[in-house]
């Protein structure tokens, strides 16, 4: 029993995680439908597990629902609960189940209501709700329709952008993707941030300058570069003869990813995953904006902007073309000047120098 490794014991393992696994989907997919008729309100579901496992889950329906009298029906075997006293029974067919109730269209539009193309990675979706589960579960008859009407918005948003519009409707289509990028689930970094800390500045500036990610100051002001590498950053500017209110910042994940220290949150660098899931946001900005030059800050995010990973000693110093046109620019992080210990006023001195560069080059492609 102490060898890990024993052919039966692992056997037994990956038994033991199925089962876990389908007393999991039947806590999230089992749906409660009400019966009509009768002196008092009875609810009753409908569940095809893959193992024994109603008996083992009876407990979390009990608590979970102790006010309401309700049955679950399975092939093997049914449960019911009074209110008082839970009892077992013979199984049953699907057709003894009802198949809807009118509390189903309430919980239909607001399931559609809360959908948005932000949310949808459709890969996921189907590995954590096998179709299987769809036809009992009222809200997954909505799920094909939502899926194209979300993917044909973000299409619309791409060939918005591409088609050129300015003014008025740039800003609209800027505010709208802030809105949505709000609220953004698209990756796990959103259950412990503050909040999205979106990019900001004139939607027509030249240079836009990407981040790695907002810190422990954006993510409680949620905006960028206000932190200590943000005030650095801002003193490197002015050094280097750019106009900060000029140029618009942003970064290439949007939420704070951190570990927790006492009452510290300490900066935690992306990963791979994080970074490609908000590289949607990225690129949205960028194609609204149109800027002449991108400068990446960082190999983070300079990762996001070219879709894999490059060193920035590498780049650092040469024009990158981009398939929009313009041009990228790859140099460190402010952060990594703070964190420097040797040579602080040379990395300083090199880092004025790239950006001097980089204005330098705006102004010549904007004459």
């Amino acid at each position: 029993m102490e060898d890990g490794v024993d052919p039966l014991l692992r056997r037994l393992a990956r038994m033991a995680r199925a089962v876990r696994r389908d007393m999991h989907k039947m806590r999230a997919f089992l749906r409660f439908r009400e019966v009509s008729g009768g002196e008092e309100e009875r609810y009753v579901a409908w569940f095809e597990p893959e193992h024994h496992i109603l008996r083992a889950n009876a407990g979390f329906f009990v608590r979970r629902f102790a006010s309401m009298r309700w049955s679950i029906l399975t092939p093997d075997l049914s449960l019911h609960w009074d209110g008082e006293a839970l009892k077992e029974g013979p199984g049953a067919g699907r057709g003894d189940a009802p198949d809807g109730d009118p509390v189903e269209t309430v919980w239909k539009t607001y399931y559609a209501s809360i959908f948005n193309p932000a949310r949808v990675k459709v890969g996921a979706m189907l590995k954590e709700m096998p179709k299987k589960y769809w036809r009992d579960m009222p809200e997954t008859a909505l799920v094909p329709g939502l899926v194209a009407g979300a993917q044909r918005r973000e299409r619309e948003m791409v060939a918005t952008a591409a088609a050129g519009m300015t003014g008025d409707n740039v800003t609209k289509s800027w505010q709208s993707l802030r809105v949505e990028a709000m609220r953004c689930t698209r990756c796990d970094l959103h259950k412990c941030a503050t909040q999205t800390v979106f990019g900001e500045g004139p939607l027509g500036a030249d240079i836009v300058f990407v981040g790695e990610q907002p810190g422990d100051q954006e993510d409680l002001a949620g905006r960028p570069f206000v932190g200590p590498a943000g005030q650095l950053f801002d003193r490197a500017l002015a050094d280097a003869g750019i106009d900060r209110e000029r140029a618009y910042v942003t970064n290439a994940v949007k939420h704070f990813k951190f570990e927790r220290r006492g009452k510290r949150r300490i900066h935690d660098k992306p990963n791979a995953g994080e970074i490609s899931a908000c590289r949607w946001w990225l690129e949205r900005e960028l194609a609204l904006i149109r800027p002449r030059i991108t400068v990446a800050l960082g190999a983070t995010a300079a990762r996001s902007l070219f879709g894999k990973a490059v060193t920035v000693s590498a780049l650092r110093g040469e024009a990158q073309p981009l398939s929009d046109g313009g041009e990228a620019w790859v140099t460190v992080h402010p952060s990594y000047l703070l964190r420097v210990r040797e040579d602080k006023d040379a990395e300083y001195a090199r880092f004025v120098e790239d950006l001097r560069r980089i204005g330098r080059r705006a102004v010549s492609q904007s004459a």
